[in-house]
Parts: structure tokens; sequence; C-alpha cells
């Protein structure tokens, strides 16, 4: 696996595989076995593969989010070297806003629901990010998970609206045994957090509506920002302690 952390550098590698197909897996580190099966099928469907690791704090509307985000570089490294990751690029954050962010992407519609209403300039910050990615990796096919449903609907309309060359591939949640969905945040529960938190999956994959999968969930002392049902999915977010969990299922 080749480590690059200057882009240039990478810019002059990508150069020199335009006659290779290219999978991408843009991640934040703290890798899972969600993550690793995005890298599988990525490597199962390209020449190389190509992932990159990159805490992007514009998406980041809580600033103890953030500083709590789990970092792991040392364990991942060794994950994406038994995937056989062809490339694994680590930019900096002087290098990927050298603009000191004043050039950002914005998208006026679905991401004004749901997660942008909880998470203000979330939306914004991971578009950047992506966008920012995609021009520098000029993937043929990018990877992403299906449990950040809202996020995979912005960034395959994005990649629409600016005709950039890539194809998105959705791929299904990963969940644990128990059902809950794999998420780096998981690790900050605590064990008696992590055998509670499977009731959040059960009960939005239940047949309570909405109101009342709120509720329930609200008497089991989650704090829920919103259960919905929007795009052919019923979604939830809800806190557990100071750990904000995600999931989605398909109606």
């Amino acid at each position: 696996m080749n480590i690059v952390s200057n882009l240039s550098e990478w810019q002059a590698i990508r150069k020199k595989l335009n006659n290779q197909s290219i999978g991408f897996v843009p991640t934040m580190g703290n890798l899972h076995e969600g993550h690793l099966s995005l890298c599988q099928r990525a490597a199962s469907e390209n020449d190389i593969t190509v992932v990159s690791i990159f805490i992007n704090h514009t998406q980041f509307n809580n600033q103890s989010d953030f500083d709590l985000y789990p970092r792991t570089i040392e364990a991942d490294q060794v994950l994406l070297k038994k995937q056989k990751i062809d490339y694994l690029i680590l930019p900096t954050t002087a290098e990927i806003y050298h603009d000191d962010y004043e050039i950002m992407l914005s998208e006026k519609n679905i991401s004004h629901t749901l997660e942008g209403e909880h998470r203000p300039g979330h939306f914004d910050g991971m578009l950047t990010i992506v966008l920012k990615l995609l021009n520098l990796v000029q993937p043929t096919r990018s990877y992403f998970g299906e449990k950040d449903y809202q996020q995979l609907l912005l960034i395959k309309k994005m990649v629409s609206a600016l005709f950039l060359s890539t194809e998105i591939i959705a791929c299904p949640t990963l969940r644990a045994a128990d059902g809950l969905a794999l998420s780096s945040r998981n690790s900050r529960l605590s064990p008696e957090q992590r055998e509670h938190a499977v009731h959040f999956p059960n009960l939005l994959s239940s047949k309570f509506n909405t109101a009342e999968i709120a509720a329930k969930l609200t008497e089991l002392g989650f704090k829920v920002d919103y259960i919905a049902e929007k795009w052919q999915r019923r979604l939830g977010a809800a806190w557990l302690g100071d750990v904000r969990l995600i999931d989605n299922i398909p109606l």
C-alpha cells in the first residue's frame, strides 16, 4: 500500500493511472467492517483501489464531537494493508483547505431538512470535502454506505449537477449481529449503552408509526432528534448519552 500525504505528489501519481479504472472510498478513519466492505467491493470492481482518511472539521457543527471523534490512524493502516489497498491518501488540513474554507458548496433543498435542520452547516462541509476529494482522485467509481442516506442523496445530486464523471455506488448498511448499524461513533458507547443502543434499530424497523417510535425511544432514555419517513425510507437520529446514532431502513 502506497501512503501519500502530499497532494502534489498524489496528483503526479494520478496522471500515470489514466488507463486503469479507479475505485475510491473516502473515510474519516476509525475504520470498521462497514468501511472494509466498501474497500472490498471497490477492489473487486476496479483495477486500482484508493482510500482517503481525513477528519473533516468543516462538517462538524459541534466542536466537542470533532474533538472526541476517534483517531486510530495506525490501526486503520494495518486494516487497509490487509485489504491490499493500492493507495491511501492522508491529506493535511492546510493543503485541503488552503483557501481557509472561503470556497464552499451548498445545496438548497435536501440539505435543509432532517440532518441539515439539526446540524447546521454540516452538509456544506460534507459536500465541499467530497467534491475536493473527487476532483483529486478522479475515480471511475466512488463507494458510499447507505447508513448516511441523506448524505448519499446529496452526493448523487452534486455529481449529477456538476457533471462529475465518477459513478456513485451505494452499498447496503452493515450491521452488528444484534442489528445496530456499524459506526465509528459506536466505539464511544459504554458496554451498557452499546447493549441499550439496539432499541434504536429495533424500533425503527418496527410496525409502530414515527410518533410512537419517538415516544418509545424517549421513554427508554434516548434524546430523539427526529424519526421521519422520506425518500421511501424511515430515517432516524437519536442521542444516547453524548453519542449520536443515525440509521434508516427501506420502507
